[in-house]
């Protein structure tokens, strides 16, 4: 995925109220970004870390900036978690996951479930694939970890895929790392054991599991390759 405009650097003051980030740009403007990102951000929300913002396109928006990345112990982070979605719809459609290849349709944010839920990615034909994306900045020793906190929605989508693979079709969560400093993947069971448990009914129920990481620079973010999973 190409970011649309050039990157500016600044040093993180603080990530605060969820959705805002205070950011001193390398001129001395103190700057407030829209943050992306309705997790705890744990481990990246560091005030004085070194981030990337780009400049908000949307004439609507109340902001002129959206954080984009922020770098920790040398490695970028990417934070937005509306670039997800997008990095793995390319990733298929460049047949780069070779475990959803073969599919002639691909559709983002259909309605589907029993609990008022949309599908991040549907896949048709030959039948029906439902592709949940999970995004991953959490890293603890060198595991990336999901979730950074409770969430009682990552729940809800793991019922509804289980549901999928009851009615006969095919469901697979994915979890995007982006960033490439981590070599296995785990779920963050001391965080959210609700969703741990939930995670291996879904598999014990037919739920397939991904894990890819991501090749970030300040001009893109693409598919890396796939990490061990160990649950």
């Amino acid at each position: 995925m190409k970011l649309n405009t050039p990157l500016t650097r600044g040093t993180l003051v603080e990530r605060y109220k969820r959705f805002f980030g205070d950011v001193k740009l390398d001129d001395g403007t103190i700057v407030t970004a829209h943050c992306a990102n309705s997790g705890s951000m744990l481990g990246v929300r560091q005030p004085g870390a070194t981030v990337w913002l780009s400049p908000n396109q949307n004439p609507k928006a109340k902001l002129d900036w959206r954080w984009e990345m922020i770098e920790v112990d040398g490695a970028l982070v990417g934070i937005n978690t509306m670039h997800p979605n997008r990095i793995v719809e390319e990733a298929i459609l460049d047949n780069n996951i070779k475990e959803l290849t073969g599919y002639k349709e691909c559709r983002r944010e259909v309605k589907y479930g029993r609990e008022n839920s949309r599908i991040d990615l549907l896949l048709e034909d030959p039948g029906l694939c439902y592709v949940e994306v999970k995004n991953v900045t959490l890293k603890r020793e060198n595991r990336a970890e999901f979730p950074d906190a409770v969430t009682s929605r990552g729940a809800k989508h793991l019922r509804e895929l289980s549901q999928m693979v009851k009615d006969g079709h095919r469901a697979v969560m994915v979890y995007l790392v982006q960033r490439a400093d981590c070599d296995y993947f785990t779920v963050a069971g001391d965080i959210d054991p609700t969703y741990e448990e939930g995670l291996k009914k879904a598999i014990a129920g037919g739920v397939e599991v991904l894990c890819y990481q991501c090749k970030l620079s300040e001009e893109e973010i693409v598919l890396d390759k796939p990490l061990e999973i160990s649950l």
